[in-house]
C-alpha cells in the first residue's frame, strides 16, 4: 500500500515510514540524542527528495521537542534564561542557514550539499562516539577510574559581557550560548536536524550546566529553532507535507517512549558502540550514493487534481495559495501533536500509578 504525498510529489509506503520513524525514536529515547541525523537520510533512501526530507524532519523534530519539553516543564528542569540566550544565536544561525540553503538550491546543488553534509557529520559523530564507547567498555573491563580535571578552560570562556544564570548557578559570557546557538541554528536550517548532538555536549562540557537541566533546556531551544526552520522552509519553498509529518510524528513519539523505558534497564555503553557503527554505515551509504551509484532522473509523479482526495487537494492548494498561513498552520499542527502526546503520556503514567495502588 502506497500513499501519495501531495507536496513532495512522491509515493511512499506509510508502514515503512512509521516503522523507520519508530526505530529512530527508540534510538533517540535510548541514547538521549535527536534522531534527525538518521531519519532524514532514511527519508532520502525511501525516495523523498532531500530538500523535502530536511523540511519535514524539522517539523517532526518540533513536535517531538514540544512533547519532551512539556514533560521537563512540569518537572521544572529548564533553564529559561540560558535557553533564550542560545535561541538568540539560533535565530541568527537559522537565518543565515536558510540563505545558504537558498543559494545552493538556486544553483541546483542543494541535494549534493545535503548529502555531503550528512556524509561528513555522520562520519565525525560516528567515529567520535565509537572511540568513546570502546574506551568506556575497556575501562569497565579493567575497572579503571579516570581522573578528570574539574575545570577545563577554552578561549570561549574568556569572552566579555558576563552575566548570571541563577537556575544553572553560572556566571558566563552572553556570547558563549549565542555562539553555540548560532552553530546549532545554521546546521538545523541546512540539514533538518535539531542540533542536540552539538548542543548537549556543549552545554555539559563548555557551558558546564548541571546535567539535570541539559535535556529540558536543549529541547526548549530546539522548539524555537525548529519553528523558524519549519516556517522558512514552508514559506520560501512550500516543502512541508503534513501527511508525511503526521506519519513521522506518530512513529517517533511511540518509539521515544519505548526507547526511554529500555534506557532504564540496559547498559548503554555497548549499544552506543552499535549506534556509532550504524551512523558510519549510513554515512558510507550516502557517500556511495553520492559518488559511485548510477543516478537516473527522478520521475516526477504527475497526479491530476481529480485523483487527489480532499485532504491532499486541500494541503496542495493551501501551500501554494497562502504560504504564510500554511507555514503557521504547519507549526501549530506539530505543536498540537507534541502537546497531545505529552498529555497522553502523563495520563497513561497516572493511570498506571492508580492501578498499582489499587493492586
Amino acid at each position: 500500500m502506497e500513499v501519495f504525498l501531495p507536496i513532495a510529489q512522491v509515493f511512499v509506503n506509510p508502514i515503512e515510514i512509521l516503522l523507520l520513524s519508530a526505530i529512530v525514536g527508540v534510538l533517540s529515547g535510548l541514547f538521549g540524542v535527536g534522531g534527525g541525523f538518521l531519519m532524514t537520510p532514511f527519508l532520502i533512501f525511501l525516495g523523498v527528495p532531500p530538500a523535502y526530507a530536511v523540511a519535514n524532519e524539522a517539523n517532526n523534530i518540533l513536535a517531538t521537542s514540544v512533547s519532551g519539553s512539556t514533560t521537563h516543564y512540569l518537572k521544572d528542569t529548564l533553564d529559561y534564561k540560558m535557553g533564550l540566550m542560545i535561541v538568540v544565536g539560533g535565530v541568527i544561525g537559522t537565518s543565515i542557514g536558510i540563505y545558504t540553503f537558498t543559494y545552493f538550491q538556486d544553483l541546483g546543488k542543494i541535494d549534493t550539499v545535503i548529502s555531503l553534509a550528512y556524509m561528513y557529520i555522520l562520519a565525525i559523530i560516528g567515529t567520535l562516539m565509537l572511540v568513546e564507547s570502546l574506551g568506556e567498555i575497556d575501562k569497565a573491563k579493567r575497572n579503571l577510574i579516570e581522573k578528570k580535571k574539574l575545570h577545563v578552560h577554552y578561549w570561549i570562556h574568556g569572552l566579555p559581557f558576563r552575566m548570571r544564570f541563577p537556575k544553572s548557578k553560572l556566571y558566563e559570557s552572553a556570547f558563549t550560548p549565542i555562539i553555540i546557538g548560532f552553530l546549532v541554528g545554521f546546521i538545523a536550517a541546512i540539514m533538518g536536524i535539531g542540533g542536540a548532538f552539538i548542543l548537549v555536549p556543549a552545554m555539559i562540557y563548555i557551558i558546564k550546566m548541571p546535567t539535570k537541566l541539559v535535556p529540558g533546556t536543549s529541547l526548549f531551544v530546539t522548539i524555537f529553532v525548529s519553528i523558524i526552520v519549519t516556517f522558512l522552509h514552508s514559506f520560501n519553498y512550500g516543502s512541508i507535507d503534513l501527511m508525511l509529518v503526521f506519519m513521522l510524528v506518530v512513529g517517533s513519539i511511540i518509539g521515544v517512549q519505548v526507547g526511554q523505558k529500555l534506557g532504564e534497564k540496559v547498559n548503554s555503553s555497548g549499544l552506543r558502540a552499535l549506534l556509532a557503527i550504524l551512523l558510519l554505515v549510513v554515512g558510507i551509504a550516502i557517500a556511495y550514493d553520492t559518488f559511485f551509484a548510477e543516478h537516473t532522473e527522478l520521475k516526477v509523479n504527475k497526479v491530476l487534481d481529480a485523483d487527489l482526495n480532499f485532504f491532499s487537494l486541500f494541503i496542495q492548494k493551501f501551500s501554494k495559495e497562502m504560504p504564510f498561513f500554511y507555514g503557521l498552520f504547519s507549526i501549530m499542527f506539530a505543536v498540537f501533536l507534541g502537546v497531545a502526546a505529552a498529555f497522553i503520556r502523563r495520563f497513561v503514567a497516572n493511570f498506571k500509578k492508580k492501578m498499582a495502588v489499587k493492586s
